[in-house]
Formats: C-alpha cells, sequence, structure tokens
C-alpha cells in the first residue's frame, strides 16, 4: 500500500506518520511506501519505507513528482491556519484552496480512484450556530479560511459522484495539545491551556469559564484519519463529508480535569480576559449530535479526563479507549 501525507511535518501530520509507521498496514494491506511532503522536515526518519519531499503543496510539479509512481491512499492535511489566512488572503487563497484543487486534479487523473481523507474543519459552520447541531447543520463559513474548506468538500463530493476520487472529507474540531509555539491559529488558547496548567505556569485565558468549545486530543484525531481511510463502500447515505464526534466541553471543565490530575494549585495561577469576538467565534459552540459517524466508526475521546490524558500523552496509545458522542 502507497501513501501519501501532505503537510506531513505538521501537529497532525507527525502523529498520523507515528500511527501509520506502527501500525504497518492500511486498508487491510501491508504499508510499502509512505510519501511525506511539506515545506521543511524537523527530523529525518530512518525507515525505509519513507520518502520525504521538501517543497510546497502549491507546486503543481512536485506534486506530479510525488504522484508519478501512483498513490493508493492521500491524507491532506496541510492547510494554513484560520487567524494566518485571514490576514494574508492570497496564502490561504493559494495553498488552502487552489493547490487543495490541483491536488484533486492530478488524482483525479490517476489509472485508479485513490482513496483520499481531507482534514476539513468546524470552521465551515461559522459564528452564531444554533443551540443544538447534528451532522445536517448548513454550512455559514465567517472566515475565508472555511469558506476554502467547504469549496473543497463540494469538490471532493463531485468527484467521489463521478468516481474519479474516493475521497471523504473530515470535519475537525480544535485538536490538541499543539506545541507551544506560534501557529497563527485564533483558537490557539485550547491548546495554551492545558500546557501552561500541566506546567504550573500562569495563563491569562482569553474566553471565559463558561465558554464551550468542540475538543479533541491529536491521538483521537490521528486514530479517526486511519478509520476513515479503512471505510470501505461508503454507504451512500453517509454521504462524503463527515463531522467528526466531538467533545463539547467549556473551558471550566477542562480546567476542573486538569486540577484532578495536577493539582487544584493551578487555580490560582489562571486569569480570565474574554475576548468578546475571540469567544463569538470559538467559545460558543453548542451540542453535536454525530450518529451517522458514529455508524461509520469514528469517535472522540470519551471524556474531559480521557482528553487531557490523551493531548498530552500520559497513556500508551495501546491503552486508549474511545468512545461514542451522545
Amino acid at each position: 500500500m502507497r501513501v501519501l501525507i501532505t503537510g506531513a511535518n505538521g501537529f497532525v501530520g507527525q502523529a498520523l506518520t507515528r500511527r501509520l509507521l506502527a501500525q504497518g498496514h492500511v486498508r487491510g494491506e501491508r504499508l510499502t511506501l509512505l510519501r511525506l511532503l511539506d515545506t521543511r522536515f524537523d527530523t529525518a526518519l530512518d525507515d525505509p519505507r519513507v520518502r520525504m519531499h521538501e517543497g510546497s503543496v502549491a507546486d503543481a510539479a512536485l506534486l506530479r513528482r510525488v504522484l508519478a509512481d501512483g498513490i493508493d491512499v492521500v491524507f491532506h492535511l496541510v492547510s494554513i491556519a484560520g487567524g494566518t489566512a485571514e490576514r494574508d488572503y492570497p496564502l490561504g487563497y493559494q495553498v488552502n484552496l487552489l493547490a487543495s484543487l490541483e491536488l484533486l486534479e492530478q488524482l483525479r487523473q490517476a489509472s485508479n480512484a485513490p482513496v483520499l481523507v481531507f482534514a476539513s474543519s468546524v470552521a465551515v459552520y461559522g459564528a452564531a450556530l444554533p443551540a443544538r447541531m447534528d451532522e445536517q447543520a448548513p454550512a455559514h463559513p465567517a472566515l475565508s479560511y472555511g469558506a476554502h474548506k467547504r469549496m473543497i468538500e463540494i469538490a471532493i463530493e463531485d468527484l467521489a459522484r463521478r468516481g474519479d476520487v474516493d475521497g471523504r472529507a473530515l470535519r475537525l474540531p480544535g485538536i490538541v495539545a499543539r506545541p507551544p509555539a506560534p501557529n497563527g491559529l485564533r483558537s490557539a488558547f485550547m491548546s495554551e491551556l492545558l500546557h501552561s496548567y500541566a506546567a504550573g505556569q500562569p495563563y491569562t485565558c482569553p474566553v471565559s469559564p463558561q465558554a464551550t468549545a468542540w475538543w479533541m486530543s491529536v491521538n483521537c484525531c490521528a486514530d479517526n484519519l486511519l478509520r476513515a481511510a479503512e471505510v470501505a463502500g461508503v454507504p451512500a447515505d453517509a454521504g462524503r463529508v463527515w463531522q467528526l464526534p466531538v467533545l463539547r466541553l467549556s473551558i471550566a471543565e477542562v480546567v476542573d480535569a486538569l486540577a484532578d490530575r495536577y493539582g487544584e494549585a493551578g487555580r490560582a495561577r489562571l486569569r480570565y480576559e474574554p475576548d468578546p469576538e475571540l469567544e463569538r467565534l470559538f467559545g460558543a459552540y453548542p451540542v453535536l449530535r454525530a450518529p451517522r459517524a458514529r455508524a461509520l466508526g469514528l469517535r472522540h475521546d470519551g471524556t474531559a479526563s480521557a482528553l487531557v490524558r490523551n493531548a498530552l500523552n500520559l497513556t500508551p496509545a495501546s491503552k486508549r479507549a474511545l468512545h461514542g458522542v451522545q
């Protein structure tokens, strides 16, 4: 089985790479080649199955070289983060939209119909969400990032309808805990809170304790990406855009879980200075039901405590238990 990961040096890409190499198989076949594409790589991987390609996904010639010998499964993870894409529209347009469309076009021309798992985002829903949601909720992007993700979802649905690309788009929630470094994500406070509390450092939270968000650990995210690739013979009523089950947690609930593990003293190091606009966009998420995704075998972390353990890599992956969302 030949696999490609775009954005392989990113937070989710590195987790998925580790899982694939450890697992050693995809869709019931042995992993023989893993091509990794990103603008740069922090470390080289000493594994005979790995080929690392440095360059931009927006380079059509590079994509042709990477795909020249054929690819069976593609995990398309690369993107310009929401905050950066909003400030630098041309960059987001080039990478999030045009490069993704170019990848789809090159996959469409392949002799076989490769499986494509696309990392979309809950950003497609926009702000001012209803009190309760399910997988049929309409998309009303409030940022260019979400608009471009939705455009690629539509392109994937069309190519799947034609039988050209066996595409599946996963709408990812906030994935934690990202490394404590600038990443252009306006939702970065979700990871910053976890890291700061765990390290015993003071932290000023830009949303209130009552703010609610949709959470998922990077380990759980990697599980779901792999599961999405494994689904064979996608049921007609499943569609091609899948909203992942999510943990809807308030900041207060996450802090409770952190206090249970790291002690109550951390609460005294927390301050709250809510940014009304940030809370409107990223701190007012409602209950979200995802029975269709659950039926496909997609899962969330289960509880706030499990989220903290999984996000901060406090338990071995083999001992993680993922549970369905109600």
